[in-house]
């Protein structure tokens, strides 16, 4: 994926098995990078996610807004394995207790 003009931090690779992509993210996840993340996350022909942000740094409003658009995109098809930093956020939010949420 082209990431020009990202944070040369962040990176959101997806690989794809059958109709299921894994998706590892590093790096900061914020207004600039959250779009790539959800690139990364929604390939052609996929019907299920798991996104893995055991790696992230730093997690705002946008990238919350991007889980969300994730979920809707994948209902009941997506796993998100969040950092301690990034469940935390998630928890403040009101969206800690999510079905798609899970502990690593």
């Amino acid at each position: 994926m082209d990431q020009e003009g990202l944070d040369p931090n962040f990176s959101a690779v997806g690989e794809v098995t059958g109709d299921r992509v894994a998706v590892t993210v590093t790096g900061e996840v914020d207004m600039a990078t959250a779009d790539a993340l959800f690139q990364a996350a929604t390939p052609d022909r996929v019907t299920s996610a798991s996104v893995d942000l055991r790696a992230v740094t730093f997690f705002d409003s946008a990238a919350i807004h991007t889980l969300i658009r994730l979920a809707d995109h994948y209902p009941g098809a997506l796993e998100v394995y969040p950092s301690d930093r990034v469940r935390r956020v998630l928890d403040i939010s009101g969206l800690g207790d999510q079905p798609w949420i899970k502990l690593s």
